[in-house]
């Protein structure tokens, strides 16, 4: 059975699939590796603004259609990471989606070979390099608004102070959670 698509075909993803099936299919899965290997590096961009030009060249696409096609290429690595897929199953999604079998298969390919590791570098990025140094709490209580105003769930609002290595202020994120879904995001921390 076809597994739920994690990759919605929306306008975007539509153009950027035409553009993706014109690319030279020799070039594609060097790109594909590179995409890859800086994929957990959120905050750098993998291309210097000269290796964008050669880019511009080598696939001869006007520079707004070259970023949509880095960033959906990079999106559906994500998604990859995200739910862990396997390559036969990437592979599957992307034909649905009508990217050329050519392309499709160097996905599953470069997934293939180095996916797994990907996975890991995401996993230890995810508490490294933004490191949970505060975490303070506020009890949300919404009220009922019934005259007894009966107790509703309590919300748990979660102060994450996340630093990051490359930047040395503390960034205050809110995150609201019900009883469970705090139960489960301890169980991930």
């Amino acid at each position: 059975a076809m597994a739920a698509p994690v990759v919605p075909e929306s306008d975007s993803i539509r153009r950027a699939v035409s553009l993706l099936n014109a690319v030279d299919p020799g070039r594609f899965p060097r790109l594909l590796s590179r995409l890859l290997q800086k994929l957990h590096l959120k905050a750098e961009s993998t291309f210097s603004e000269e290796e964008e030009e050669k880019l511009q060249i080598a696939f001869s696409l006007e520079k707004q259609d070259l970023h949509l096609v880095l960033e959906t290429i990079s999106f559906i690595l994500e998604q990859a990471v995200y739910h862990n897929l396997k390559p036969a199953s990437l592979q599957q999604q992307l034909q649905s989606i009508h990217l050329d079998p050519d392309k499709s298969e160097a996905f599953a390919s470069a997934w293939a070979a180095a996916g797994q590791d990907t996975i890991e570098k995401f996993r230890q990025r995810v508490l490294t390099p933004q490191k949970l140094e505060t975490i303070g709490w506020q009890l949300n209580l919404q009220m009922a608004e019934s005259m007894q105003a009966k107790l509703k769930s309590p919300q748990a609002v979660l102060e994450l102070g996340v630093s990051n290595e490359d930047s040395k202020n503390l960034k205050k994120v809110f995150v609201e959670f019900s009883h469970q879904e705090l139960f489960e995001f301890y169980n991930k921390v």
